[in-house]
């Protein structure tokens, strides 16, 4: 792009055309981590009126996975079928973590699946299941597939707000089908403390609960989690977050957490948590406080290390000793030498727009390099909803949890990345697009058949095209109208092309992740525009927005009769469409206070009138300046995309864009 536009080159999302070397030319299924080696061949494996199967004695439960598979297919179990499924440990080469990696062998008389290692026999079952498309055959292939990182976690924080042990599990059933296997449970925080301890039971009072009162988890609810994320060869990382975000401790206990008598309770929690959870880490989080006691953190890490188990704290944090695994969480935070990382910058699902989410997790670069090592190990996406949730199911609409958990999937099982962290999908004609394209093609897919009847915040938009101009200057008058507003003819207009439902012009936390304009100024008025060619004259709805409020900051609700507070508009075919009538229009930000139909992705789409043939969408979007409270950034951005219903989601409508 020209004139002070973003020009992006995605060169590793080349990793995503094809499924690493040995790819055929044919057909292949849309597999969710796309495997690091595979051939498809022209043999199937039928469904079989019956199977029969072989497994070494060790790989018994296993194999009881692998009959479901095929029973939940019509087949029937006989062990005098010559139509077999063998699974058996053996040599599987693979150059990174040899104990998940597995080979996969499917032609017309058998199903071969050797691994180095229990964990790699799991998970070739996943990719199993995803060849099982239909109750017909699966198709032949002989696949060889590691992944590129250890640590491949999602996070939620229950602290704030509570789910129940079946709504989590649920969920880690999903993050199993894609081969996640680290489950982070944040459990303390300011609100409450929800993880029971028998020596302290003040801890869970109701009455020291200032949100969803009452509500915990017993050790016997974790142990549960610990054991059924273990069946499923996922680690759960407990975390207690010390010395900050513990107001709930200090209203049950009486006393600071970095007070003497504070300190020797934390000991007592510790120690009772050590002795009651068999698990190979604890997080002492760290971050977000200022530490009075420089002996807390070292002394409560010791504790933890001397019981056998793994210290996990936020960098930058406390003053944690240097044998504690390092989670980053600010952009500009880097991994250090010979300290082992884990990576959750730009990756907290709460800030994420669901269209942006897509794009910046499959950008991501892990920790800054392309496959993980003893201290780069992997990364966790992270759910901090730190607002009051109207339920746990909100936490799933209001988040683009499983859209980003299935970006999230694919990079960290594939590796690769960019450097320079964007919102921006890459130009047409590129191989890059080409990449991001074929990802969602399987993204839209595995949505269509895995998630009819879950959230799942994301539609198609790889074919919407943008016409962009360059900025007008308004002069800090929001309301000011420019040549795009006042004419269709656009011919001496300077114009870029813009792809994707959501574009940010500027991101909030400039200048990374990039937005389109590569050096935005304040006071500035930006016009887009697409055509959209429809067979037919219909009603419809659409996705609009202007600020995709996080579900972090207590930010205001936008005013009565307005999109947002910067004047933003959106016409189709000329006619104005209105905003809605918000529900809590004008309403100050409180934490306490649910979001309800602020997000586009969470509320009624509106409702347009298409006519036959080609239609137009106009967007206004101005802004003033870039300085903001924390609780209201701008994010001088635009959504719209048309929709329409399909179950529990919205799908993409069928028309044609251009820009």
């Amino acid at each position: 792009m020209k004139n002070g536009f973003v020009k992006l080159w995605v060169s590793t999302l080349l990793l995503l055309v094809g499924a690493g070397k040995g790819l055929s030319a044919q057909a292949q299924p849309a597999l969710i981590p796309q495997p690091q080696q595979a051939e498809w061949t022209k043999e199937s494996f039928k469904i079989p009126a019956e199977f029969s199967i072989q497994h070494d004695p060790e790989l018994a439960q296993l194999g009881e996975q692998a009959k479901n598979l095929l029973q939940e297919k019509g087949a029937k179990f006989s062990s005098q079928s010559t139509h077999r499924i063998t699974l058996k440990l053996g040599k599987v080469e693979s150059p990174l973590y040899p104990e998940e990696a597995y080979r996969l062998l499917v032609d017309s008389k058998r199903i071969a699946l050797t691994a180095n290692a229990p964990h790699g026999i799991f998970n070739g079952l996943q990719t199993l299941r995803q060849l099982m498309r239909d109750d017909a055959a699966i198709p032949g292939c002989r696949i060889t597939d590691y992944p590129a990182f250890a640590w491949r976690g999602l996070m939620h924080d229950v602290g704030r707000n509570f789910q129940t042990v079946r709504f989590l599990k649920k969920q880690i059933e999903v993050m199993a089908q894609y081969k996640l296997n680290i489950f982070h449970l944040h459990l303390t925080e300011d609100v409450a403390w929800r993880l029971e301890s028998k020596r302290y039971p003040a801890l869970t009072r109701p009455e020291t609960m200032t949100r969803e009162v009452g509500k915990f988890y017993t050790q016997a609810d974790l142990q549960d989690l610990i054991d059924f994320c273990r069946a499923r060869y996922i680690t759960l990382v407990p975390e207690i977050d010390m010395p900050g975000h513990s107001a709930a401790f200090q209203r049950a206990m009486g006393v600071d957490m970095q007070s003497a008598e504070g300190m020797k309770i934390v000991k007592g929690v510790l120690e009772e948590f050590c002795q009651t959870f068999d698990v190979p880490y604890l997080h002492l989080g760290g971050d977000e406080v200022k530490i009075t006691n420089p002996d807390f953190l070292p002394q409560m890490a010791a504790l933890v290390e001397a019981k056998g188990k793994k210290v996990v704290g936020w960098f930058p944090g406390g003053n944690m000793p240097k044998t504690a695994i390092r989670q980053l969480w600010v952009g500009s935070a880097q991994p250090t030498p010979g300290i082992p990382t884990v990576d959750s910058r730009y990756l907290y699902l709460n800030h994420h727009d669901p269209f942006e989410s897509v794009i910046q997790i499959l950008n991501h670069r892990i920790c800054g390099v392309n496959k993980g090592d003893a201290d780069h190990l992997g990364g966790i996406i992270c759910v901090w909803q730190d607002r009051r949730a109207s339920s746990q199911e909100a936490l799933l609409r209001q988040n683009p949890v499983y859209p980003g958990l299935l970006a999230w999937s694919e990079r960290a099982w594939r590796g690769g990345g960019e450097a320079l962290e964007t919102t921006l999908i890459a130009a047409p004609d590129t191989p890059a697009f080409a990449a991001f394209q074929e990802f969602e093609n399987r993204l839209i897919d595995h949505k269509k058949r895995y998630f009819r009847d879950k959230p799942f915040p994301y539609v198609r938009q790889s074919n919407i095209r943008w016409r962009i101009t360059e900025p007008y200057d308004n002069g800090g008058d929001l309301a000011k109208a420019f040549a795009p507003e006042t004419t269709d003819d656009w011919s001496n207009i300077k114009t870029s092309v813009a792809v994707g439902a959501t574009v940010y012009l500027r991101h909030w936390w400039y200048p990374q992740p990039t937005g389109f304009l590569e050096k935005p100024v304040e006071n500035s008025t930006v016009y887009a525009r697409a055509r959209v060619w429809s067979a037919t004259e219909r009603e419809a709805g659409m996705w609009i927005g202007f600020n995709n409020i996080s579900r972090s900051p207590d930010t205001d609700s936008p005013p009565a009769g307005a999109w947002d507070n910067r004047m933003s508009k959106i016409w189709l075919n000329g006619t104005e469409i209105e905003p809605p009538h918000w529900t809590r229009a004008g309403q100050k930000g409180d934490a306490e206070v649910p979001l309800t139909d602020e997000g586009y992705e969470y509320r009624a789409p509106a409702r347009v009138h298409l006519k036959q043939g080609w239609n137009q969408i106009l967007i206004k979007a101005p802004v003033g300046s870039f300085k903001s409270e924390w609780r209201n950034p701008v994010k001088w951005m635009f959504t719209a995309v048309l929709v329409e219903e399909d179950g529990e989601n919205m799908q993409e409508l069928d028309v044609k864009y251009e820009d």
